[in-house]
């Protein structure tokens, strides 16, 4: 495996435009290829989180009245600075997450896109003029919201940040990020980058800490109007609940199980091409992977093959090597695999490819699994139900269109969900009632700076990305003139 000094990177905290020292233990941030611990970094608790909340506050009536075009030119100066240094953010990345080298430098060009794209559509904020009596005007204005807690995950350590942070200083709020406790060098690295942009004191701060402390109190604190949270449903209903108080906006993007659905009249090079390629992403550490794949019995013999060929192809080791997938994020995540595969194997489930933790030589004290794909999975199984979140592909035949779309919306998740086909009704009635908020035919690239993400059922609410992202942080507010008697 490949051995690399870490690229220099801040680890205090960034709060009203200065890096401060925590008052808490320093973390060990973990290689999870390796075990190695790459570096500490410092912790806040409550007196930064407030500190943070006050910054932000008090910057926000600069920054939400400064002209949007203004906004948009600091916002344009970070994506340069982004892009001139993709290849150190994407190495920070790949050490601290586990992800391949090239998956890391493409999450950092999405960054680039999601920066300027959002600079755009902060100038595209409009509101109206209602037709009115003539004794009247009747305006309706769109203000940004306020101050934003965010509240970020590890599998996408960095656009997760961008795709948050954009919209909401696009709109002219100011933010206090939260990034995820295994992940926090991608964003620090980041905030690096807002203050050599020039972003004034406090438009955006991090938080390093205890999220379960720091989370709670940015969800009950008043002076915060919104909370953007990313992550798993259990986490995102306890700061729904903590935040209802306050009445703020909430956003939350949740948990997935997405099905996968290939129908026998589908080109089957393509689905099972797209299939392997989309599953290891990121080791299968995506709520958008796809977890239930649901296999016509005309073509599940061809198609089986097919995929277990493929599968045997995909290349495990250190993100650095730039294999086709890499580590999961620490030993839990594996031992949350080894959980599903015990139990659809003694329910009945045949592995046809892989099926093991990865202990041995240069895999000995990094967080690996083996490529798997798993046949027979029944609705008895945990897996059938339960997100993975690990390079496992379920194999489930089905031979009726109407009985595997409720199959497939038989989950408690409703974020993303796949299928393959090429009759133009199955196309439709398919994507027509499968529940969840994104819907991939003959593709899986659901997620664009241009297009709005995002689910229902548990799976979350409000939309990341598009000009619906962008509305996620504002308000409207109704202005009636009387202009005469």
């Amino acid at each position: 495996m490949a051995k690399k000094d870490l690229p220099q990177v801040e680890t205090r905290l960034y709060i009203n435009g200065k890096w401060i020292e925590g008052s808490e233990d320093k973390r060990p941030v973990i290689n999870p290829a390796t075990g190695e611990t790459l570096i500490e970094v410092h912790q806040g608790g409550e007196k930064e989180t407030n500190t943070a909340i006050e910054a932000a506050a008090a910057a926000l009536p600069t920054w939400s009245a400064m002209a949007p075009s203004e906004r948009a030119e600091l916002m344009n100066k970070m994506a340069d600075l982004v892009e001139e240094d993709a290849e150190r953010l994407a190495t920070i990345m790949t050490m601290e997450q586990g992800k391949p080298l090239s998956q890391a430098k493409g999450e950092i060009q999405t960054n680039v896109e999601n920066l300027r794209w959002n600079a755009a559509e902060g100038q595209r904020v409009m509101g109206e003029i209602i037709p009115s009596p003539a004794t009247n005007q009747w305006q309706v204005r769109k203000q940004p919201v306020g101050v934003v807690g965010a509240i970020t995950p590890w599998n996408f350590p960095s656009n997760m940040i961008v795709r948050k942070i954009s919209p909401a200083i696009a709109a002219g709020c100011t933010v206090v990020l939260k990034p995820a406790e295994d992940t926090p060098l991608s964003a620090l690295a980041l905030m690096e980058l807002f203050d050599k942009a020039g972003f004034p004191e406090g438009v955006v701060n991090i938080l390093l800490g205890d999220a379960a402390t720091i989370g709670e109190i940015l969800s009950e604190s008043d002076t915060v109007k919104k909370i953007t949270f990313t992550g798993s449903t259990e986490v995102g209903k306890t700061l729904n609940e903590q935040a209802a108080p306050t009445l703020k906006k909430v956003s939350m993007e949740l948990g997935g199980h997405a099905p996968f659905i290939i129908f026998p009249d589908a080109d089957l090079e393509l689905a099972v091409e797209t299939l392997v390629e989309t599953k290891f992403g990121n080791n299968g550490q995506v709520c958008t992977s796809p977890n239930r794949i649901f296999l016509h019995k005309d073509i599940k013999d061809k198609a089986t093959e097919m995929i277990v060929e493929k599968v045997k192809a995909v290349t495990v080791g250190n993100g650095l090597d730039d294999p086709t997938t890499g580590p999961l994020i620490n030993q839990e995540g594996v031992e949350k695999v080894v959980e599903q595969m015990e139990d659809a194997t003694a329910k009945g489930a045949k592995v046809l490819v892989g099926g093991s933790e990865m202990n041995e030589g240069e895999y000995a004290n990094g967080f690996f699994f083996e490529p798997t794909v798993l046949d027979g999975v029944t609705k008895d199984m945990d897996i059938f139900y339960k997100e993975t979140f690990g390079p496992v592909i379920p194999l489930i035949e089905f031979d009726d269109e109407e009985q595997v779309i409720e199959d497939a919306n038989d989950s408690e998740f409703g974020l993303a969900s796949y299928f393959f086909a090429t009759n133009i009704h199955t196309i439709d009635n398919v994507s027509n009632k499968l529940e969840y908020g994104m819907v991939g035919v003959n593709d899986t690239e659901i997620s664009n700076s241009a297009t709005p993400f995002g689910g229902i059922k548990h799976s979350g609410f409000g939309r990341e990305n598009g000009t619906y992202g962008v509305e996620e942080y504002v308000v409207v507010k109704f202005v009636t003139i009387r202009t005469a008697k």
